[in-house]
């Protein structure tokens, strides 16, 4: 039998918080909810849950710190949900670690769908690296180990801290090397879906993308005008540096 997949909803909006709920049950989680910022962050480390959608209207902390603080001790994804149409606060959500949003008013099967599509990412599991390292070895750029199977990124001997959707960005551009992903195209592979399937790809999801990867560079170290790891080709979209003859 399958392992229960948790979802938590963290929403101070009776009805709102309500009809998350119904959704993620339907799509197959056993959801959990809270409707304080400070009541989701204790909820978060209790039950590490697979998906938390989080509002950023919460009435005790601002949800970009409860993202915050959340990502110390989860790699949950995160979906922000806000009332917020302003592209800045988008961004700041994204940066404070979320992997996708939604505003209100939003459809209930695309929130499902978007659930879904993060859902058939692999997730990391300490139970299964040992098998991955051994099925999946590790790839090396420029001194960064990068093992998919086991998910993760080490640089100068300590492992990075990164996001799943941070990670899935790297892998794919290890995977394509020097060959540039357009941020369509790397949009559509956080939706688990081929690169060259055609599907719509709005400007906020490639702009998300971007937040990633600066979110991504900042974490490595990496400089915009030198990249050792990510090259950015204006205009298009992103490709792996060169490999050095270090």
């Amino acid at each position: 039998m399958s392992e229960v997949r948790v979802g938590l909803v963290i929403e101070d909006d009776q009805d709102i918080r309500e009809l998350v709920r119904v959704v993620l049950s339907q799509a197959g989680f056993d959801v959990h909810v809270a409707s304080t910022g400070s009541a989701g962050v204790s909820s978060a480390r209790e039950l590490n849950p697979d998906v938390i959608t989080l509002d950023l209207g919460l009435p005790d902390i601002d949800g970009f710190e409860v993202a915050r603080q959340i990502r110390k001790t989860s790699d949950a994804y995160i979906i922000m949900l806000t009332a917020r149409a302003e592209e800045l606060d988008t961004l700041m959500g994204l940066e404070a670690g979320g992997d996708d949003y939604l505003t209100k008013p939003f459809r209930p099967r695309e929130l499902r769908a978007r659930v879904e599509a993060m859902m058939r990412r692999p997730r990391s599991s300490s139970d299964s690296k040992a098998a991955a390292e051994e099925t999946d070895p590790e790839v090396s750029h420029n001194g960064l180990a990068v093992s998919a199977g086991s998910r993760t990124a080490v640089l100068n001997g300590t492992e990075l801290k990164l996001t799943r959707t941070e990670f899935d960005l790297l892998v794919a551009l290890l995977e394509t090397g020097r060959i540039v992903r357009t941020k369509a195209d790397l949009a559509r592979r956080l939706r688990n879906e081929p690169y060259d399937v055609g599907s719509y790809v709005s400007d906020a999801d490639e702009r998300a993308v971007e937040v990633h990867m600066g979110n991504l560079r900042k974490k490595l170290g990496d400089s915009i005008q030198s990249p050792r790891w990510l090259e950015t080709v204006r205009g298009v979209g992103y490709r792996l540096a060169p490999a050095s003859n270090n």
